[in-house]
């Protein structure tokens, strides 16, 4: 009986020892970091992954993310210095770098996450409400992140967080607004095209009538010269006549009759209106070698019949 009780005993013992082999060991992974409570008040922070040890029953664990964790914020609007109303679209990236003041100041990621929000929507409204829109949206973006990252990883190291990184999603105006500067931005761009219509028109007005212009010039100089080359050519030919006339006077006057003829005798109409003594018309009809030869011993001149009727 005595060896009974003595084998429950040290089975007894057993127990109790490996509960409390299992109750003080703890392990921590490569994504966590432990903050070991004694009696409620928090020893320095365990980063060192593996197995460690602690007092049972009278110790606790906490662990804590060690990995880059997201804070995503809400749309907010935010007033630009030049009076326009942005949407604001805005994420963290942070880190929790000193465990124990982690604990001591937010204790949960919850609670940090509450924190940050608060502290990256000041952050926000302050450093964007003295840029401009352009500035925002364009020129000085990067510049502007960089500015609130500062701030907020300034008032967050006091949570025992380093903020990694702070980015601008989207940064735009509100819907009735873009739709308002949408439909200025078409407006204006109707107005300009249609400005550059009418200066192409008046260039088009400008280079048409200087073509016209050099086309009439050019029109006017050809006829005058056509004018002066057809009065050279009659000159020429009234000189040709002339000399003509001075070698052979009798065939000159019959060459003249016989145009005379060929311009009134048409094939279509052979009527005349003539005097009854023009009897010098018809001279040719009646003597081959045009009848008597004027006072003078001149042949007479062969007037042009008169034109058909």
């Amino acid at each position: 009986m005595r060896n009974s009780f003595l084998g429950g005993l040290i089975a007894v013992v057993i127990a109790v020892v490996l509960v409390g082999l299992y109750s003080a060991a703890f392990t921590v992974s490569q994504t966590q970091q432990a903050l070991v409570l004694r009696l409620g008040s928090p020893l320095p922070p365990i980063t060192t992954p593996g197995l460690h040890w602690k007092i049972p029953f009278i110790d606790s664990v906490v662990y804590i993310d060690n990995r880059i964790l997201d804070l995503e914020n809400p749309q907010q609007e935010v007033i630009a210095s030049d009076q326009k109303r942005l949407v604001v679209d805005a994420f963290a990236r942070y880190r929790i770098t000193n465990a124990l003041k982690f604990y001591q100041s937010v204790g949960t990621i919850e609670a940090a996450n509450s924190r940050l929000a608060t502290i990256l929507n000041s952050a926000l409204r302050r450093v964007l409400g003295e840029s401009t829109f352009i500035r925002v949206v364009r020129d000085e973006r990067e510049a502007l992140m960089a500015r609130i990252n500062e701030q907020v990883n300034r008032e967050a190291s006091n949570f025992g967080i380093t903020v990694v990184d702070v980015r601008i999603r989207r940064a735009d105006l509100p819907e009735a607004n873009s739709q308002a500067v949408f439909q200025r931005m078409q407006t204006e761009r109707q107005r300009e095209a249609a400005e550059i219509r009418a200066q192409g028109g008046e260039a088009a007005q400008r280079t048409r009538a200087r073509a016209d212009r050099e086309a009439a010039i050019v029109v006017a100089e050809a006829n005058s010269k056509g004018e002066q080359m057809r009065g050279e050519g009659d000159a020429e030919r009234n000189k040709i006549f002339a000399e003509a006339y001075g070698r052979d006077p009798d065939f000159f006057a019959f060459y003249r009759s016989m145009q005379a003829f060929e311009a009134s005798l048409k094939s279509n109409d052979t009527r005349l209106v003539i005097s009854p003594d023009s009897t010098s018309f018809f001279r040719y009809f009646a003597d081959p070698m045009g009848g008597a030869t004027a006072p003078g011993g001149q042949t007479p001149t062969v007037p042009p019949p008169a034109p058909a009727r």
